[in-house]
């Protein structure tokens, strides 16, 4: 929990930023391995994820500052720096930017994202323990064994016992790894990862949102990310009945 590692010639590595280089780090020579091993291209399932991370980092940075809107308009330059995403913005640009590339590739794009979700999914993991280090995203006060408490210098209020939620979710990133693995074992069907990341991320994300306490915007009586998480979920759940009574069909 402590954000500020070390320094070397006046350069500060920060938890936070060195958790989210090493989870894209993984899913940069992981990506390539897993399209190799399908007879997939190495070179365009890395070029995939570049366009991931690039669309990925500006959309969840454009719904931060949509839920975010007075600390924006108070204050853009901090607002525009390397802290503050909302990760289901992260979601939908990575997906926007893998079918583009897959268009600029002339490139099967279900296959692709069966390639690159597991990948993504730890890497996120990473990204969660990047949030513990850094104090962001943190859990409501509680009086409890697996509570924590943060120093001086965190996002989170110093010297309070709060729920590590942030690790919560990184177990629950690890779990959805996992998850996909084993679908991806079972299944040769193109594109059958996908509704299954939407499902069981939405139900994770939904959950882990009611024992949250940091500032990240509301819809009514719902945060932003459960709000979004409802419609996700709904789209999963359609998209894999479907293709499993198509599946059934054929068979």
């Amino acid at each position: 929990m402590y954000n500020d590692l070390f320094t070397v010639f006046g350069l500060t590595i920060h938890g936070y930023g060195l958790m989210i280089g090493i989870g894209t780090a993984i899913a940069m020579f992981w990506a390539p391995a897993r399209a190799k091993k399908r007879g997939l291209s190495d070179d365009v399932a890395l070029s995939m994820l570049l366009w991931a991370l690039l669309f990925g980092w500006s959309c969840s940075k454009i719904l931060y500052i949509i839920t975010d809107w007075q600390t924006f308009l108070s204050s853009p330059r901090s607002v525009l720096g390397g802290e503050g995403f909302v990760v289901y913005g992260g979601i939908i640009g990575g997906v926007l930017g893998v079918w583009l590339c897959a268009k600029r590739y002339k490139a099967p794009f279900l296959e692709y994202v069966d390639v690159l979700l597991p990948t993504v999914s730890l890497a996120q993991a990473f990204g969660r323990v990047g949030c513990f280090m850094a104090g962001c995203c943190y859990g409501k006060a509680c009086e409890s064994p697996l509570s924590v408490v943060f120093p001086e210098g965190s996002f989170a209020p110093a010297g309070i016992p709060v729920l590590p939620t942030q690790l919560f979710s990184a177990a629950a990133d690890l779990l959805l790894t996992a998850a996909l693995l084993w679908v991806d074992r079972r299944s040769s069907k193109p594109g059958k990862l996908m509704p299954v990341y939407f499902m069981l991320y939405s139900v994770g994300r939904f959950l882990i949102e009611y024992i949250r306490d940091d500032p990240r915007g509301n819809v009514g009586s719902l945060s932003t990310s459960q709000f979004i998480a409802i419609p996700l979920f709904l789209v999963g759940l359609l998209w894999y009945r479907l293709s499993y009574t198509h599946t059934i069909n054929e068979g």
